[in-house]
């Protein structure tokens, strides 16, 4: 069993209720088992600005599939979701946006998987989630929770679980 770790996005739509049914239908298809899953995140967009905020949230799961096989999954639970990548503008709005964080130490860079994703250590909306789960966790070569401390946070407020009180 492979560990990995999945970035969780969106902001179209009943975001918080999409990352509820998304999870369990990622862990049945990536034949996976949850080990982790972070609070959800209210964010400010990132690249394209003018548009409503995120809700971004972690998770860190143990699958047999492999990398490449786990991407294809992401890419099928996104169009459940009404994602159409061909359809979207970079950094645009989305129902769902699965994105592949790591996977164990495993180092990739092809055209259509990057391993670790090329741009985790600029983003706090990832590295917010993904250090409640997985702090001391290294991946190349640098600990979460000493990347967060690198980057902003600012605007990033952690949200209460569906049907809490807030």
């Amino acid at each position: 069993m492979a560990s990995a770790l999945i970035a969780l996005g969106g902001n179209v739509g009943d975001v918080q209720a999409s990352f509820q049914r998304a999870i369990p239908e990622i862990c049945r298809r990536a034949q996976a088992r949850l080990e982790a899953r972070s609070a959800d995140y209210l964010t400010p967009p990132w690249g394209e600005t003018q548009q409503p905020p995120f809700i971004n949230a972690c998770i860190a799961i143990e699958t047999q599939l492999d990398p490449h096989a786990l991407l294809a999954t992401l890419h099928e639970v996104e169009r459940m979701f009404g994602r159409d990548r061909a359809q979207e503008s970079r950094w645009g709005p989305r129902t769902l946006d699965l994105d592949l964080i790591a996977y164990d130490d495993v180092a990739i860079d092809t055209p259509e998987l990057s391993l670790p994703h090329p741009r985790l250590f600029e983003r706090g909306f990832v590295l917010v989630p993904l250090a409640e789960i997985a702090p001391d966790r290294l991946i190349a070569g640098r600990r979460i929770r000493d990347a967060l401390a690198n980057v902003s946070h600012d605007g990033i407020t952690r949200l209460p679980a569906p049907g809490q009180p807030s």
